[in-house]
């Protein structure tokens, strides 16, 4: 019996039960929600003390990588939209355990990318509350999203959409008075394009502190896979994923290099830092009344906002391996909303891991969790490329469907994003900050692949695969 002999009427038939309630502009949110958060607004700090001016052209190189997976994702996932999405497609056109790593590596990175967030907001409200130890603004924080993410999809969908509004408007607020201070106003004459090469000209660090920059790009980047996750339960799937990705990529890129421009021109890179956001300093330079405490609740906002977002995928890629047999069977239940609260129970764990990080080592703790929730996010999007590759020569052959997107550039532009990523991720050895990325991502491989066959040997039925060939719903 073949382990690659599985299909997806199967698998979109046990993850049944999730409410449909997500609509296109609420995906394009929550897309948006995930990667303008913590990774702009305060890792962009970190990003520009390594590559000075330069992280321009860092996230630029991101941007390209995390559009090559939106094209691969965006395909597959029109195909076939489910919760467990690269993790079930990944199951089904290579292998089990491709699909059981993945979706395990997926999820610790969410829990963990959900203590950044926290970790985060604790920073933040230092800026009002100096005096309140961190560990109060965690729990109070996490108490309010745990609620909004166990009650329904609906009320998600709506706090979600509301979140990623703010943030949204603060940004083009953001990039119309930072234009207009840098090229409308003769009031800051210190502040211009002449930022970009002083201190060091633009790559004060060489180029391997615009390649190391990359990473922390990606890690901003992450979560704009999320569409792919919540297209389970979206209303129209087919119509609204497509539109959704395209929306949210254009966006992202623009706001992220627009942003990151015009805030080296107003701060010199060698002034930011990741002490406090460098949206906030930007408007203390300023000296606009009350602007800079608005932005600190912007950039809080952006925190409650991916926070909330990775709570919710989190849950669901739990969810979805409870459902294919690879967890307990209790984390595949629903609450009568069609939430699955033990699941989200367990994707809460992030939270304490971040609540000890902070206390044992405050000052570092935002860099310490970047390490630990990067890893399995990247392999998650290594793995795209690698099983778009496996998708598009299966449903050639099986004579699918025309759909109504496809991945330019096949094979060639899936081989370039997935040996980009590799490379980016790799460098990390060679940096002392990032270096826990490999340093515990490579033990990570081997211990779920230890456990992926210790559950098959324990749990046979929940590996045995139809025995059919032919894939009926690749041509419906």
């Amino acid at each position: 019996m073949s382990e690659k002999n599985v299909h997806f009427q199967d698998i979109m038939e046990r993850e049944k039960g999730l409410q449909r309630g997500l609509t296109t502009r609420q995906l394009t949110m929550i897309a948006i929600g995930g990667a303008i958060g913590t990774g702009l607004f305060l890792g962009s700090g970190m990003a520009i003390g390594f590559a000075g001016p330069g992280v321009i052209v860092s996230y630029l190189i991101g941007a390209v990588i995390a559009l090559l997976l939106m094209g691969c994702l965006a395909e597959m996932t029109v195909a076939h939209p489910t919760t467990g999405s690269f993790g079930a497609h990944a199951e089904r056109y290579i292998n089990p355990w491709a699909g059981f790593t993945v979706r395990y590596s997926y999820w610790f990175s969410l829990v963990c990318a959900v203590g950044t967030e926290v970790s985060a907001m604790s920073v933040y409200m230092k800026y009002w509350f100096p005096a309140v130890p961190g560990v109060v603004w965690i729990l109070i924080f996490s108490a309010v999203l745990i609620y909004v993410n166990a009650t329904s999809v609906n009320l998600f969908g709506t706090v979600e959409y509301w979140f990623s509004m703010i943030k949204v408007t603060a940004i083009i607020l953001f990039i119309v008075l930072g234009a207009f201070v840098v090229f409308g106003s003769s009031s800051h004459p210190e502040m211009g394009i002449q930022n970009l090469t002083a201190n060091g000209g633009f790559f004060p660090n060489g180029f391997w502190g615009m390649w190391i920059a990359i990473f922390i790009s990606l890690f901003s980047y992450l979560s704009i896979e999320m569409i792919a996750v919540s297209a389970g339960e979206a209303k129209e799937p087919e119509k609204a994923v497509p539109i959704a990705l395209k929306s949210a990529v254009v966006r992202l890129v623009l706001f992220y290099i627009l942003t990151l421009a015009l805030m080296l021109m107003i701060v010199p890179w060698n002034e930011t830092g990741s002490d406090r956001s460098p949206f906030v300093k930007v408007f203390e330079l300023i000296h606009i009344p009350g602007a800079a405490g608005i932005m600190n609740f912007v950039v809080l906002t952006a925190a409650l906002s991916a926070m909330n977002s990775q709570l919710y995928i989190s849950t669901r890629m739990v969810f979805s391996l409870s459902r294919g047999g690879f967890a307990p069977k209790k984390l595949g239940e629903l609450s009568k909303k069609g939430v699955p609260v033990k699941a989200l129970a367990l994707s809460t764990i992030g939270i304490a891991i971040a609540t000890i990080v902070g206390m044992v080592v405050p000052d570092s703790s935002f860099a310490v969790m970047i390490s630990l929730s990067s890893f399995g996010a990247m392999f998650a999007w290594f793995m795209v490329f690698v099983t778009h590759l496996f998708f598009r020569r299966k449903w050639e052959q099986m004579g699918g469907r025309k759909l109504p997107v496809r991945m330019i550039g096949y094979p060639y532009l899936s081989v370039l994003g997935a040996v980009l990523l590799a490379s980016v991720v790799l460098s990390t050895w060679f940096q002392p900050e990032f270096k826990d990325t490999l340093r515990l991502g490579f033990p990570w491989l081997i211990l779920i692949t230890i456990c992926y066959f210790i559950w098959k040997k324990a749990n046979p039925t929940a590996f045995q695969q139809p025995t059919d060939p032919i894939d009926k719903e690749i041509s419906s």
